[in-house]
């Protein structure tokens, strides 16, 4: 991995920094800057962010980014970087509006904050699925029209667009990164988190959503946070970079990992078929995202996609509380 990287002496606010990518970012972060944390606390409670509290370089405030103005002392903040979002893709599908509010909505506020507040840079999680499902695999960053098939892929679009034209209207420059799965320590859910809990339910026998040839780009959440800090260290423009892994990582293949973590044996895989094959509407089979340009700025990943999978469900068990068994 890459080493001379990082943003220092800088006053960061970090929306969602309570929850998944946002509390291994502020754990980074804390090292050299100032941050301040939003987070409206509806996906995950204070865990993650616990060990911050007592840091003098670390603040919280309990908030929403649709009432992101609230926020009083915030006109000295040099870098915003906007995580918060509604992440489970599955749910859109059942209620759209939840992306628009969440995702759509919740962006274009930070961005008019930021225009208010003069705060001049953006770090934005966007996504993979705003490309849909592709004919060209490893997608890159150039590829289009993109045609998203899920309210989240669509949401995560929209705020790209925005974040472009609040950068040719008012001068902010933004590093918008489209993830691949990112996995590891603090995640919350997510195919590794559905798996578990139904082997703790049965250990004899599992259901997978799909066919389980579905195939994706997994990346550890260490990866991921340093990547984003190290390419907005590198942009002088607003630029995106696809964040993720060159080989991908089947379903069938997490299915056989989680087990193996878990010391279980004979569990017999019971698949639901789905529409061709998906694990739900929305879901796409294969992605697969070109990291050429990630890799061309220096940056180099420290797992693959199958070791970013075996590391994350590692972790996973260890939080929980999950012993392998014999």
């Amino acid at each position: 991995m890459v080493s001379n990287f990082s943003l220092k002496n800088k006053k960061i606010l970090v929306t969602g920094g309570a929850g998944f990518i946002g509390s291994n970012m502020v754990r980074r972060l804390l090292l050299d800057n100032e941050v301040t944390v939003l987070d409206n606390l509806s996906g995950v409670d204070r865990r993650y962010i616990e060990e911050f509290e007592g840091n003098r370089n670390f603040k919280f405030i309990k908030g929403d980014i649709n009432s992101i103005f609230d926020i009083q002392d915030a006109v000295n903040f040099d870098l915003i970087i906007h995580l918060a979002a509604n992440s489970d893709v599955r749910n859109g599908s059942i209620d759209p509006s939840i992306d628009f509010k969440s995702n759509t909505q919740g962006t274009f506020n930070v961005l008019e904050f930021m225009r208010r507040k003069e705060i001049p840079e953006i770090m934005f999680s966007s996504s993979s699925t705003v490309y849909g499902e592709t004919d060209v695999l490893p997608t890159p960053e150039d590829y289009g029209p993109y045609m998203p098939i899920s309210s989240y892929g669509a949401s995560k679009m929209s705020g790209e667009g925005f974040i472009f034209a609040y950068s040719h209207y008012y001068g902010i420059r933004g590093s918008i990164f489209r993830f691949a799965n990112i996995v590891g320590r603090n995640s919350t859910h997510g195919v590794i988190h559905d798996f578990i809990n139904k082997l703790m339910a049965n250990k004899k026998e599992l259901e997978i959503l799909g066919d389980g040839t579905q195939r994706k780009s997994y990346m550890h959440v260490d990866d991921c946070v340093g990547s984003m800090i190290y390419v907005h260290s590198k942009i002088k423009k607003t630029d995106v970079v696809n964040l993720g892994n060159s080989a991908v990582t089947s379903v069938k293949t997490i299915a056989d990992t989680v087990t193996s973590q878990m010391g279980l044996h004979n569990v017999k895989y019971v698949f639901t078929g789905g529409l061709d094959g998906r694990g739900w509407k929305g879901d796409v089979k294969v992605a697969q995202l070109d990291i050429k340009k990630l890799e061309g700025m220096g940056w180099k990943n420290k797992f693959t996609s199958d070791e970013a999978v075996t590391k994350a469900t590692a972790e996973i068990l260890e939080q929980r509380g999950i012993s392998k068994k014999s």
